[in-house]
C-alpha cells in the first residue's frame, strides 16, 4: 500500500489537470461553438436524457466528473483502499480538489480583469491613451 502522503499529494497533482480540462472545455474560447452548441440542445432537447447529457459539456462541476473517471481510469489512482473503496472515495476527492482550484482560477480572473477596468477608467479619466491589449479574457 502506497503511504497516505504520497497518496495526499497525488491528490492535489492530478486534480490540476482535471480542472485544467474542465476549465478548458467549460470556459475558454477554444470550445466556444461546441459549448454553445451543447447549451442550446441541453434547452431544445426532447428528453431529459438529452437535455442532461448536452448540458455535461457547459457546467464545468459536471464536467470535472467524467474528466475525473477518465484519469482513474487511465492512473488506477485509489485514496485509502486498495480497493473499489479507493476508487469511489479518490474519484469524488478528486473532483472536490479540481473544483477547489477551479473556483480560485475563476475569482483569480475576476480579480485581474476587475482591476484591469479600474486601470482603463484611470486612463481614461487622466486622458491618456489605453495601452493595447495583448490577451483577451
Amino acid at each position: 500500500m502506497i503511504p497516505i502522503s504520497q497518496q495526499i499529494l497525488a491528490l492535489f497533482i492530478l486534480a490540476i489537470p482535471i480542472a485544467s480540462i474542465a476549465w478548458t472545455v467549460t470556459h475558454e474560447e477554444i470550445f466556444r461553438e461546441p459549448r454553445d452548441w451543447c447549451a442550446a440542445k441541453s434547452q431544445k432537447c426532447r428528453t431529459l436524457f438529452e437535455r442532461k447529457i448536452f448540458y455535461i459539456m457547459t457546467c464545468e462541476y459536471c464536467f470535472s466528473h467524467y474528466v475525473t473517471v477518465a484519469f482513474l481510469l487511465l492512473t488506477r489512482y485509489k485514496l485509502l483502499y486498495p480497493d473499489w473503496r479507493g476508487y469511489l472515495i479518490s474519484g469524488f476527492s478528486l473532483v472536490w480538489v479540481a473544483n477547489l482550484y477551479m473556483g480560485i482560477f475563476g475569482r483569480l480572473r475576476l480579480e485581474i480583469k476587475r482591476e484591469r477596468v479600474e486601470i482603463e477608467e484611470v486612463l481614461h479619466d487622466s486622458g491618456q491613451k489605453t495601452p493595447a491589449k495583448t490577451e483577451k479574457t
